[in-house]
């Protein structure tokens, strides 16, 4: 692809987050306690993973930093549209002002530029708004191109033990052919995308 044509990375994130942002501001006070696609994790739990834990460490790691899991604690709260755009702010405000040369430790050992972060940040955010929209049937247009970008991502990073039970993911889920992006993303993230929104007793007729 000539390099013109290549997407910059923080403008795929910025237009992640607002796609999520949009999703999450469709959501209604009485689908918090709805089932998602991701194994045992209702929409409530789902925006406490987004709001609280993932734009906190985000932003942690924008900054050239490694993740404290013990350092979010807080509770995601009625207002999780509010909150999820004030997070969303603070880590686009991390990431502008980032040295993305800079060379950050990985987790495993070794350092990488600290650009090599925002791939699994958008791809995290365009999973979950089709999580969140799948389990809730708002009338949201997903952006096709965030999903081509986060299949290309993580296709290139993600090995076979990071899935399986009480793995990061689970086995993927074949899908057809013809299937769209969203659909083939979410069958590579483990998800059903044949997943039908409402209550969970609606879900188990």
């Amino acid at each position: 692809m000539p390099p013109h044509l290549i997407p910059n990375p923080l403008q795929l994130l910025e237009r992640a987050l607002d796609q999520c942002g949009e999703v999450i501001q469709a959501i209604s006070a009485n689908q918090a306690d709805w089932p998602t696609p991701c194994a045992e994790w209702t929409v409530q739990d789902l925006l406490h993973h987004l709001v609280v834990q993932d734009l906190h460490n985000y932003t942690v790691m924008a900054r050239g930093n490694n993740v404290d899991p013990k350092s979010a604690t807080a509770t995601v709260g009625a207002d999780w549209s509010t909150r999820f755009a004030d997070g969303a702010a603070m880590l686009m405000r991390a990431w502008a002002v980032a040295d993305l040369s800079s060379q950050v430790a990985l987790p495993g050992g070794g350092e990488a530029p600290l650009r090599s972060r925002i791939g699994l940040q958008i791809a995290e955010f365009t999973v979950h708004s089709w999580d969140l929209a799948k389990a809730t049937g708002v009338h949201v247009m997903l952006d096709p191109v965030l999903a081509d970008q986060s299949l290309a991502w993580s296709q290139r990073v993600m090995k076979v033990d990071y899935r399986g039970p009480d793995k990061a993911i689970g086995h993927e889920v074949r899908v057809p052919l013809n299937a769209d992006n969203y659909a083939r993303l979410a069958g590579w993230f483990g998800r059903n995308p044949l997943f039908a929104p409402g209550p969970k007793a609606a879900s188990l007729k």
